[in-house]
């Protein structure tokens, strides 16, 4: 019971002040101090979660770091990065990739309005907070001309609404073709050797490649022009010549309207020719010239039945 306990403190103590705190390491000359100023300009705010990631290496973390200080629309991809700093292509592209795996980095392809597809890349600096990045302008900023890099940073404007750009494009692509003149009476065989002429285009200008729903399309005009007697070297001559020098964008229509726009004229009825109350017969290739002429059943023209008779 006399026991004394001298570790015991005779009374309480007081609240420790800021420098006795136990959890307190005193300064004994080594590790790291800061000497921080308040930023005003020029500054990026930069989380804990990406200098300090534990998977992350050095490089990825520094390229993060630079990449999120970057302005809008400013160049990231490889190529650009590597003529900035001194590390090679391989480890740039490397850090890029790690980057891109713990969500740092999106690379999304999308076409823009001038038929390119593009590489965008979408810098997060709170990786899993994903927004929809629907800014109109990036798109139209990498047409053609405008020096715009086919990579950017890109970020969605405060309350900036999605702009469906793809369905304008589809609804512009789905724009019919212009009318063509329609034959009086559209034979198989008439159709046929219209949609053979059209097909053999591309031999004479690899421009006028078409499809077969546009060939289908333009074959009536062209049958048309058949039924009024002009040969079909005179139609191809009317298709392809004069065309513009720079690349043709939809050549089908530029076709129809050729077909509608210099349709020439029905020819003159001879006197030896079905008056024009009389059914008008389909065009037939002759058996012993090869030559066009109108008959309900094939067989031979009147020139070479003539011939022959002599």
């Amino acid at each position: 019971m006399d026991t004394q306990h001298p570790s015991a403190p005779p009374r309480a103590q007081s609240r420790l002040a800021a420098d006795n705190h136990p959890n307190r390491r005193p300064h004994t000359g080594g590790g790291l101090i800061h000497e921080n100023t308040r930023h005003t300009e020029r500054f990026t705010v930069i989380g804990n979660h990406l200098t300090q990631h534990p998977e992350l290496s050095l490089l990825a973390i520094g390229l993060g770091c630079h990449i999120q200080s970057l302005p809008k629309g400013a160049r990231v991809d490889i190529k650009s990065l590597t003529a900035r700093f001194q590390e090679g292509a391989t480890r740039i592209a490397a850090a890029l990739r790690e980057l891109e795996t713990h969500g740092y980095l999106r690379r999304e392809r999308e076409r823009v309005l001038s038929g390119r597809i593009v590489t965008r890349t979408v810098s997060c600096n709170q990786p899993g907070s994903r927004r929809p990045t629907a800014d109109p302008a990036p798109a139209r900023s990498a047409c053609p001309g405008n020096g715009a890099g086919p990579e950017a940073a890109t970020e969605p404007a405060p309350g900036a609404k999605p702009v469906a750009a793809p369905a304008k494009r589809q609804a512009a692509r789905k724009k019919p073709l212009p009318v063509v003149p329609q034959p009086a009476c559209p034979a198989p065989a008439l159709l046929q050797q219209a949609t053979d002429l059209l097909a053999d285009l591309r031999r004479h200008d690899p421009r006028l490649l078409l499809s077969t729903c546009d060939t289908a399309h333009l074959a009536s005009g062209v049958a048309a022009w058949l039924e009024r007697d002009v040969s079909p070297t005179a139609v191809r001559h009317a298709l392809t010549a004069h065309l513009p020098d720079e690349p043709l964008c939809r050549p089908a229509a530029l076709l129809a309207h050729r077909l509608a726009a210099q349709l020439p004229p029905p020819p003159p009825f001879r006197s030896h020719a079905s008056p024009p109350s009389a059914t008008r017969h389909p065009l037939q290739n002759c058996d012993g010239c090869d030559r066009a002429f109108r008959s309900s059943t094939p067989g031979r023209c009147h020139d070479c039945r003539t011939s022959a008779a002599a």
